[in-house]
């Protein structure tokens, strides 16, 4: 291969610049192909056809399977599959299948065609709704010879009740059939059992519920089974209802006797014979719902079973961002010259970041109020707190989000009653530390102390026992810092007046107990990484013991949690969730024993993560978010973790 100018000479080639491709729904109500538009996971529904209905007190035919894998009932929701761009996959969409003719001809109905949607490296195959007729004409055996027994599909048909002079009680075929995961549907009804006329034929089953079985007496056909509501089309419609089962009318039955309905999503209604004849009603098109059973007497074969509805198939492709490329060969100073003027591919995105971690809980006798979660945060928020943005490499990166320290309840050792730490939040090469517990009386504390120190540190006990320190901030140390120490407690005049500080937050520590009031949790920091001004991080309140009426310290700007209050249960309020708030001190009045009071919890902390609006980007699980952003140069793209997950870029 020739080479010059440093470099290797290829073709000419040309910087692909990044693409935004709109979400894409294709719907195809018959046999197609579908063209993928860009490389993704696909989400799908795939219904096939429904069975048709049979004659003669007939049974309803099965709805077509239904298999999706979002859009619907969350225990038949599947997984979304891969396609490559550019690429054709054939689409089949099942008819559904024929009913029953009038006697005379062969008098069993046909089971629906399969839908089937191809994929990079699989199918998805949803199969037609069962028929019913006799055993043999299900491929198998019946519970006695020549009874009419529904057959097996993605949803069964119903039992006939009554097919040629036969005996009672045809059952009904089985639904998910073949077997999948989730299934795609359920067994159709049986017929009447044990009456003195076989006169009521059972309801073909559906997505979500079996067909009921025929009644005997002057009771209706049974009902088809209930289909699946799915709203992958952009609109919430029902698919894979059974049909209902036909009845006998007239010979000594009323000659109103009532039809088995069809089922929600396409299901046909059954048919009577007699004086009053009710044709038996076709599945819906394009449901996959089954036909209804018809119902004639001998002496008035009035009507055949009714056909299935065809079946659909639905493909939804996702919004994406397919970042620029530049493939193929390049000479080295051409590559350069790209570089120089900022037109060349990176592999790295830049991003900026917020990370909070989980507040801490307030302390319990006496309680100080609990530390926010270390605050770090890079382009947004107050300058001096902003660190630099970090480089991503494509791919997996996980995130963790700090749960807040659990309040503390009930009658503990001293050294229980102190308020528990907050977890850590973890971001690519960010960690923000857990806020630290508010301490309690009598904890026996030495300073500096581990439990009490976090990103924030919890607020001191207002005691006068040893212990009653506060705790560290911006612990362990990181630049910027990521918190600041709690406030200190002391007492008022009289004995038995102790007031007690209030947690650290991101920008202030904790307010010292003053002049008889318990202390301030310290405020947060306000941050726009959303282009939402939100203030995270701040410190719990701090709670007391007073002869006499008090209130519990403020909880600082940025979720931080108030003190108890005298008169009142003393309870501390709880951290504000995902903006790592320290949780309030409790307070005790006279005569209130500290086991009956609580402190609050901390508030749980948030990973806020800001990247180019060309960036692709997904994340897991579904608790968390993503948000495009308006702009210059494509705007941005904001992904919200509440929950510990995945971002992967």
């Amino acid at each position: 291969m020739a080479q010059g100018n440093g470099g290797i000479i290829g073709p000419v080639n040309t910087v692909n610049a990044a693409q935004c491709i709109s979400a894409k729904t294709s719907t195809f109500p018959a046999t197609g192909t579908f063209t993928a538009q860009a490389t993704a996971d696909v989400d799908y529904l795939v219904v096939a056809g429904g069975g048709g209905g049979t004659r003669s007190s007939g049974g309803g035919g099965g709805a077509g399977g239904y298999r999706a894998s979002t859009g619907g009932p969350s225990p038949l929701n599947g997984t979304a599959v891969p396609v490559v761009a550019c690429t054709a996959y054939a689409i089949t969409v099942g008819a559904g299948g024929a009913g029953a003719p009038a006697p005379g001809a062969a008098g069993y109905s046909s089971s629906g065609a399969n839908s089937v949607f191809n994929y990079n490296g699989g199918t998805i195959t949803s199969a037609g709704g069962g028929g019913s007729g006799t055993p043999t004409a299900c491929g198998g055996t019946g519970p006695a010879p020549g009874v009419g027994t529904g057959c097996a599909g993605g949803s069964g048909g119903g039992g006939v009740g009554g097919y040629g002079g036969n005996p009672c009680g045809g059952v009904g075929g089985a639904g998910d059939t073949p077997d999948v995961d989730p299934d795609q549907g359920t067994a159709g009804g049986t017929s009447t059992a044990g009456a003195s006329s076989c006169d009521a034929g059972g309801g073909g089953g559906g997505a979500t519920a079996a067909g009921g079985n025929g009644n005997t007496g002057a009771g209706s056909g049974g009902s088809g089974g209930a289909g699946a509501t799915n709203n992958l089309s952009g609109s919430c419609v029902t698919y894979s209802g059974g049909g209902g089962g036909g009845v006998r009318a007239g010979d000594g039955q009323p000659n109103s006797r009532p039809v088995g309905p069809g089922g929600s999503g396409g299901g046909g209604s059954g048919g009577r014979g007699g004086p009053s004849p009710v044709a038996a009603q076709n599945g819906t098109a394009n449901t996959g719902g089954g036909g209804g059973g018809s119902g004639p007497n001998l002496s008035n074969p009035s009507n055949c079973g009714g056909t299935g509805g065809s079946g659909i198939v639905i493909v939804k492709e996702p919004a994406l961002s397919i970042p620029k490329t530049a493939p193929g060969m390049w000479q080295m100073n051409t590559v350069y010259d790209f570089v120089k003027n900022n037109n060349w591919v990176s592999v790295e995105t830049t991003a900026n970041y917020l990370v909070v971690a989980g507040g801490g809980s307030g302390g319990q006798k006496e309680g100080g109020g609990g530390g926010a979660g270390g605050y770090r945060a890079s382009g947004y928020g107050p300058s001096p707190l902003q660190g630099s943005a970090v480089k991503l490499t494509p791919g997996p990166h996980s995130i963790t989000v700090g749960a807040g320290g659990a309040a503390r309840t009930g009658c503990q050792p001293s050294a229980d009653r102190v308020g528990l730490s907050g977890t850590d939040s973890v971001f690519s090469t960010i960690t923000s530390a857990g806020g630290g517990g508010g301490n309690s009386e009598d904890s026996g504390l030495a300073s500096p102390n581990a439990r009490i120190a976090g990103g924030s540190g919890g607020g001191a006990s207002g005691g006068n026992s040893p212990g009653n320190v506060k705790g560290l901030g911006n612990s362990p140390a990181t630049v910027p810092p990521q918190g600041n120490p709690g406030g200190c407690g002391g007492g008022i005049p009289g004995p038995t007046n102790n007031i007690s500080g209030g947690g650290g937050g991101a920008t202030a520590a904790g307010i010292p107990s003053c002049g008889g009031n318990a202390g301030i949790g310290g405020a947060g920091a306000p941050n726009t990484i959303t282009n939402a001004a939100v203030t995270y991080a701040g410190g719990g309140g701090g709670g007391f013991y007073s002869p006499s009426s008090r209130t519990g310290g403020a909880g600082g700007a940025g979720g931080g949690g108030k003190g108890g209050d005298f008169p009142g249960c003393g309870q501390g309020v709880n951290g504000t969730a995902n903006t790592g708030g320290g949780g309030g001190g409790a307070s005790q009045g006279p005569g209130q024993n500290y086991c009956t009071t609580a402190s609050g919890a901390g508030g749980s902390g948030v990973v806020i993560v800001r990247v180019p609006g060309s960036t692709p980007l997904s994340v897991a699980p579904g608790t968390n978010s993503i948000a495009t952003l308006p702009g210059p140069a494509g705007g941005c793209k904001v992904a919200t973790f509440t929950v510990t997950g995945t971002l992967t870029i």
